[in-house]
């Protein structure tokens, strides 16, 4: 007679396997071992999400496509949407948001971001002149309603100007079949301003959109009066609009003069000003920092033009990657108008990439 041999304890198991991860721990200390597996296996399962940058491709002088592996933790995205990455400068990590310009279902599992440098921005500029493949980034799941939605309208118009044409080159390039009557209509400075020139030529070449494209050094900034002699029929078309504030603010209004909010789907870079008030003297304390604000300007980009290294993200009041304590005074909502203020030198927590100065305040940065 045969005596099966006896079945593992699953619970003598798991115990075994915390005493050897505690010792692990014990060895490696101060090290931990997942650190220790973080530099083995950076972008395994379990770990914090990541990328490596695979290749910075240039696609105009001052803008370059991102190519990245994601770590097993990815979820995918939809065309469309943005992520968040944070990226070391200097020993800081600095978190900004970008949109997915990739296909969702690359063979090869990479996703791409697109990118253009701001004259002062430290973050865009480090991409678009300095990252180099090889490096690891961190990652976030990507996010955004700026989408086509399942049923493809019968008509669709992309109104986009500069680095806006980044979300909707997603689109574009996962569902080109799926819109059989698309316009797109699209400012920049230059002819060699234009990101994604060759592949907006393509797309045009082949039928898939109808272009219609604006040098707007010589022929002066689009007037949305013009969308009548241009597009004869904007008014039947569901509409996706992503550019400079001054863009999106007109196409707003001109959608809501027209009774056709309904058709307009907006993306920003950053919140709309809606409210503003009188500004002051911030002092951001740990940098030993004093400087005059407007009542208009985000506490974050006086901070950062003041060398008071601050955190962020999405600079939309909407992932809080840059919260802030304020020790002293008012700040306020530009979105909303709400003031948020200290009472009885009690501390309280506020987002600079959305508030300004309401009067003299001390933050603790």
């Amino acid at each position: 007679m045969t005596t099966a041999p006896a079945r593992p304890n699953r619970a003598a198991l798991a115990g075994l396997g915390d005493v050897l991860w505690k010792v692990a721990a014990a060895v490696t200390t101060p090290v931990l071992p997942r650190e220790y597996l973080d530099l083995i296996d950076p972008l395994r399962s379990g770990a914090d999400l990541r990328g490596r940058v695979l290749d910075v491709r240039p696609e105009t002088a001052d803008a370059a496509t991102v190519v990245i592996r994601p770590g097993r933790g990815w979820l995918g995205h939809i065309p469309g949407q943005y992520i968040r990455i944070g990226v070391e400068i200097d020993g800081v990590r600095n978190w900004r948001t970008y949109s997915l310009t990739s296909p969702v279902d690359a063979p090869d599992g990479t996703i791409a971001i697109t990118v253009k440098a701001i004259p002062d921005g430290v973050v865009s500029q480090h991409i678009v002149r300095r990252l180099q493949p090889g490096t690891l980034i961190m990652l976030d799941q990507a996010t955004g309603d700026f989408v086509l939605p399942a049923a493809t309208p019968t008509k669709a118009l992309f109104l986009t100007a500069g680095s806006g044409i980044t979300p909707v080159m997603g689109m574009l390039r996962n569902r080109p079949a799926d819109l059989t009557d698309a316009v797109m209509l699209h400012s920049a400075p230059r002819p060699q301003d234009v990101i994604f020139a060759n592949d907006l030529a393509d797309l045009a070449d082949t039928g898939a959109i109808t272009l219609h494209r604006r040098h707007t050094d010589d022929e002066g900034m689009l007037d949305l009066a013009e969308l009548d002699s241009v597009v004869p029929d904007w008014r039947e078309r569901e509409v996706w609009v992503c550019g400079p504030t001054g863009l999106l603010d007109a196409a707003e209004a001109h959608w809501a003069a027209a009774g056709l909010s309904e058709r307009l789907h907006v993306e920003r870079f950053r919140p709309k000003i809606a409210v503003t008030g009188e500004g002051g003297t911030v002092t951001f304390t740990t940098s030993d920092v004093v400087v005059e604000a407007a009542g208009d300007e985000m506490l974050l980009d006086v901070g950062e033009e003041n060398g008071v290294l601050m955190p962020s993200g999405c600079r939309m009041g909407i992932c809080f990657g840059c919260v802030s304590t304020l020790t002293e005074g008012s700040v306020r909502d530009l979105r909303t108008g709400e003031l948020t203020t200290v009472v009885d030198d009690t501390p309280v927590t506020f987002q600079p990439c959305v508030q300004a100065a309401a009067g003299d305040c001390r933050i603790e940065r």
